[in-house]
């Protein structure tokens, strides 16, 4: 670089600065940049300042440990291959997806004639739009036996052989006719999908928190904020110094609301369901399509003909805990259930006031537990609500029968809730309800934990389910006679992106997963009762369904 001669002028001075500023910055880039060959190239590369702290991540499942759900590696391993549900291949084209038209099943070796007690088995063929066999698995099928004029039905379990062929062994439990039924939940590009947004950040269901205080004069300020969960070592829905968190101490469970314009965090008074987001693009949408979506497929449409068997069918085993559910776990037959389980029976109204005398029920869930409740305060006759001043559909409720020393409670489980608007005080978690439980002979507790759970990463419900195994534990480690009954999640009949029945499944899965081998819960599968009644699938299913739940819950409180 050359350096002019100095000259008595303004100018000159000028000139004399930016040269000199030219050669600061030429030092400092050569001392502070490196050059280096690539691809037969230079490049310039910055040598990097200190690296900041990593950025929040997103509430993704692989960045949840074992740890933080509170189980242990060999659990969370274990987990993982029971929800195990085949990856199917990338596709371009709506046509490349099965379709419930083309798919179809067959009987195999179909007899003339069977015998109660023996199975038949269906082979499910999976094709695309063009025909083409499915090389892959994936699918989400639901199967049945039924006689529509015997009111009979009985669950198959669908088997995925992961290559576009699946099977079925249906059994054969009652004297008549019978007929297999063979429906699409979701192909197995839909179920991915559900997969994929399930474990995203993606808020799809948003939560409402009401804030209520004094402003000036005495007026009363309201604001509606928006509010969701808070999951994860980093992730939350919102990052930054956004929100009023609320950590609950006992749990860990942080629910966060953004700040509000006016009041303080301390505000927060009532919460409720908001609003609904689809986060589906146009494709992803035409898979979830109703011409796509809950369908039927066609198939052998022959009559099964059954004959009596003089073998002894059934079983005499006498209802308590320890038992495992098989499948199928029963069978209705002229709108009864008749349970492979255990030894059940049903209850007259005096039966069921007799069954409950002396006894503290606490129904704690949702609102498939509040349906309970409510079946009891029509069928027992000295059983009355009492006035809580809640509203009927939020609780908590209470109903007692004075003369046989009936106490039936109902609470619904903490947020994340889509219950109406609410008091947030009168939200619990369930684990610290069971916490305040003293338990005995006389204690009895149904709980359900699953429905509103399904917008949610599943992450965030195996922490919540361990959270509640550890005060189920607790309990019955302090009074061993307690009952506990843990009722499975219905089938919904909802099929999309915010409520698929896949979620309710894989919900169960954990569930019975995370409970099993502890002593003294009573897991009832009334995924099966709903599965297969000829009534169309309800969160909130029909009374006929509802009274044989009852049937099976009292058959373990008050077993024959």
């Amino acid at each position: 670089m050359v350096i002019p001669s100095l000259k008595n002028s303004s100018a000159t001075v000028c000139r004399l600065k930016l040269y000199v500023l030219l050669l600061a910055c030429f030092l400092w880039t050569s001392y502070y940049l490196a050059p280096w060959t690539q691809n037969g190239g230079t490049h310039i590369k910055q040598l990097q300042p200190p690296k900041p702290k990593p950025a929040p991540r997103n509430n993704n499942s692989s960045v949840i440990t074992a740890s933080d759900m509170g189980i242990s590696d060999e659990e969370w391993e274990r987990l993982q291959k029971a929800l195990d549900w085949p990856i199917p291949d990338q596709i371009t084209h709506l046509n490349q997806s099965t379709s419930p038209v083309q798919s179809s099943f067959s009987i195999v070796g179909l007899k003339e004639s069977y015998k109660v007690g023996e199975t038949i088995s269906v082979t499910i063929t999976a094709r695309d739009h063009n025909k083409n066999l499915k090389r892959y698995g994936g699918d989400f099928f639901k199967a049945k036996l039924f006689n529509s004029q015997l009111n009979a039905s009985v669950f198959g379990e669908v088997v995925d052989h992961r290559n576009g062929t699946y099977s079925v062994a249906l059994l054969l439990p009652w004297e008549g006719q019978a007929q297999v039924f063979v429906r699409l939940e979701h192909s197995s590009e839909a179920v991915q999908i559900l997969k994929n947004y399930r474990e995203s950040s993606f808020p799809r269901s948003h939560y409402i928190g009401y804030f209520e205080g004094l402003g000036p004069n005495k007026t009363r300020i309201y604001e509606e904020i928006e509010c969701n969960l808070k999951w994860g070592p980093d992730g939350s829905w919102k990052k930054g110094n956004c929100c009023c968190e609320y950590k609950d101490i006992r749990t860990g469970t942080v629910w966060q609301c953004l700040r509000p314009k006016i009041l303080s965090c301390n505000k927060l008074v009532h919460h409720s369901g908001g609003l609904l987001e689809n986060p589906l693009n146009s494709f992803e949408q035409q898979l979830f399509s109703k011409k796509l979506t809950d369908v039927s497929i066609s198939g052998d449409q022959k009559i099964i003909n059954v004959l009596p068997n003089t073998a002894a069918t059934g079983t005499v085993e006498k209802c308590r805990s320890g038992l495992a559910t098989p499948v199928p776990a029963g069978f209705y037959l002229k709108d009864v259930w008749k349970s492979f389980v255990c030894n059940t029976r049903q209850f007259s109204p005096a039966q069921i006031g007799n069954c409950l005398k002396n006894k503290i029920v606490y129904f704690l869930g949702d609102s498939t537990t509040r349906q309970w409740f409510g079946y009891f305060g029509q069928q027992v006759q000295g059983l009355k609500r009492m006035d809580l001043h809640t509203y009927s559909i939020n609780g908590p409720l209470m109903a007692v029968d004075l003369k046989n020393n009936i106490i039936i409670h109902w609470r619904s489980h903490n947020i994340p809730s889509r219950l109406r608007k609410m008091f947030i005080t009168d939200y619990h978690y369930i684990s610290n309800d069971i916490d305040e439980i003293a338990g005995g002979p006389h204690a009895v507790i149904v709980l359900t934990y699953c429905a509103h759970l399904v917008f949610h990463p599943i992450t965030f419900y195996v922490f919540q389910v361990a959270k509640i195994r550890q005060s189920v534990v607790a309990l019955l480690s302090r009074s061993p006679n307690t009952t506990v009954i843990i009722k499975s999640g219905n089938t919904a009949g909802r099929k999309n992106i915010f409520q698929s029945d896949w979620y309710t499944l894989q919900l169960n899965t954990v569930m019975q997963e995370i409970f099993s081998g502890i002593d003294g819960v009573i897991f009832l599968d009334v995924w099966q009762m709903t599965s297969c009644h000829y009534l169309l699938e309800n969160l909130h299913p029909e009374p006929v369904i509802i009274a044989n739940e009852i049937d099976m819950f009292l058959s373990y409180v008050c077993p024959s």
